[in-house]
Formats: structure tokens, sequence, C-alpha cells
């Protein structure tokens, strides 16, 4: 499946509430002091980790944002595998303006490519299986949109993006509404036609209930390979399956040969490790130097 990137309606908003949280009242008052308003450089954002990138269109808007006459040329595309010296963009511009846009746009690129770059070591894992890995809903506040784009950026699938998209009934759902049975009935009767309703189960007893009922989904939460295959059998093909708890790089292949469909983990967006990715400066000119090297290059 190809990789659709996130409309600029969804993205820059994010950026321009990023640099303002930096800019404050006052702006970059470091760059403005100690770098010449005619000073122009040009830098390469590089991988120091290996790992997969996620997040160039943020990290282009940050300093686009900041300015216009700043301008990236991509060398890697979201969804590409890096190594540590692989140079993911070179970035042309007005000085002052790198170096005010420099840790925005390194905060989106680092953290959506640890992102991709987690879920990739889990899809890895799994592969030659039929189970595909699965975010959630544990995202940061805010940046849903852009975490679940870098899951897919690193080969995995996106969970239901919010409360409002599809029916999850969890522990809570159920005791409240006096059991299984009845919180899938209410369910039936509450949504629309379209919804796709799912049910979390801890044992094969309240898994049997439920298919006895009949859902789209079930959640089969904290069960071991054992009684994951059990549950598989139990499913026949009538619902889609998807393990969740305590899912590692080591314990994915055991959870996926049980033959479930998806497997969900939470903190591929709530606890990935940043990417290391650093800014490095190759070359310094005055406007009119750059400006001669853009007009030889047009020659």
């Amino acid at each position: 499946m190809s990789l659709v990137p996130l409309s600029r309606l969804i993205v820059e908003p994010l950026v321009r509430a990023a640099l303002l949280e930096d800019l404050g009242l006052a702006g970059d008052i470091t760059s403005a002091s100690v770098i010449p308003a005619d000073h122009r450089s040009t830098v390469v954002m590089a991988a120091r980790q290996p790992g997969v990138i996620a997040g160039l269109d943020a990290a282009e808007l940050a300093f686009s944002l900041v300015d216009p006459e700043i301008t990236t040329l991509r060398h890697l595309q979201d969804g590409d595998a890096v190594k540590p010296g692989d140079v993911i963009a070179t970035i042309e511009g007005p000085s002052r303006g790198l170096l005010t846009a420099e840790r925005t746009a390194l905060n989106f690129l680092g953290h959506l490519s640890g992102i991709a770059t987690v879920t990739a070591e889990i899809a890895a894992a799994i592969g030659g299986t039929k189970a595909s890995v699965a975010c959630t809903r544990k995202t940061t506040p805010g940046l849903r949109a852009l975490e679940k784009y870098a899951v897919r950026a690193g080969g995995g699938m996106n969970h239901r993006f919010a409360l409002y998209d599809a029916v999850l009934i969890k522990d809570n759902h159920v005791a409240i509404a006096g059991g299984i049975a009845e919180a899938i009935r209410r369910a039936r009767t509450g949504v629309g036609h379209m919804v796709k309703i799912e049910v979390e189960v801890d044992t094969l007893a309240q898994l049997r209930e439920a298919m006895e009922i009949g859902v789209d989904a079930v959640l089969l939460d904290n069960m071991t390979p054992d009684h994951l295959r059990e549950a598989v059998a139990i499913v026949a093909g009538r619902a889609i399956t998807e393990a969740s708890g305590r899912v590692t790089p080591a314990t994915a292949a055991a959870i996926a040969a049980s033959g479930v469909d998806l497997i969900s983990v939470g903190w591929l967006t709530h606890s990935a490790p940043v990417l290391d990715i650093g800014l490095d400066f190759v070359e310094a000119a005055t406007a009119t130097e750059a400006a001669a090297k853009r007009i030889a290059r047009a020659l």
C-alpha cells in the first residue's frame, strides 16, 4: 500500500502552533542579534542512527513558514530506511530562518521517525504471518494525525482515530452496561449501520458470549499465545481478531503465529524513542554570493 501524505490543512496548523510556542512575542532574539540579516547558509538533515523516516512535510513546513526563501531538497522520502550518515534533505536559505526553524523541524522529524522506526521493527518481527501491527489512541494530545501517519510510514496500520469513528466496547463499558450481551445490543441500536463494533474480552468465555451475538471484531486482551490460538479457532473467521497487551519485538512473532489478524501496540506512539537526526552546517554565503550561485546554476 502506498503512503498517502497528510493534507497540508492538517499539518500546517500543528507546525504553526509549535513555531508560535518557540517564538513567543519577541521571536528568535539569539539569531536576530548574532546573525547578519543578509547571511545565507546551506545545511543538511542527516541521520545519526538507523531507522525509518517520517515527518518530512512537517519539517519542511517549519522552515518555509519561518522564511519562504528557504528551500528544501529531499534526498529521501517518508517510509525510507536510513543508516548513520545518510543525508535526508538539503536546506538552503537565510541563516536566521534556518536557525529559528531548526529545533521545531527536528522535533517533528525525530519524533515521527522514531514512531516509524519502532513500527517497522514490529512489522519485521511478524513478517511471514498474516498479522499486521496497528497503533491505538494512546497518542500525544494534538499530534494524533501525525503520529498515526508515522505508524503507516513504518509499515503499520491505524486503529480507530477517535471515539467517533468506531465502537470499541471495553471492560468498563461492559461493567456499567451489565454484561457483554447487553453492551453489544445497546451499541447496535445506538449507532448507524456503517459503524463497526468491536468488543474487548479477557477470557475465552467472554469471547464465546460475544460470538454468540456477533460483532465485527474482538480485542483479545493480554492473552497468552496458546489462548490466542484457541480464540482464533473459536472465532473461525467470523470476526477480525486483534491481540493486545505485552507486545514487544521479542514477543510479537509468537503472538502473530497464533493466527490473529491484528496486533495493537500502544507504545508505538506513546513511548517510541526519538530517532537521532541532526542539522549539519555545510556552507555559508552572503546574499550576493548566493544569488550568483543560483544564476550560475540556471545557466
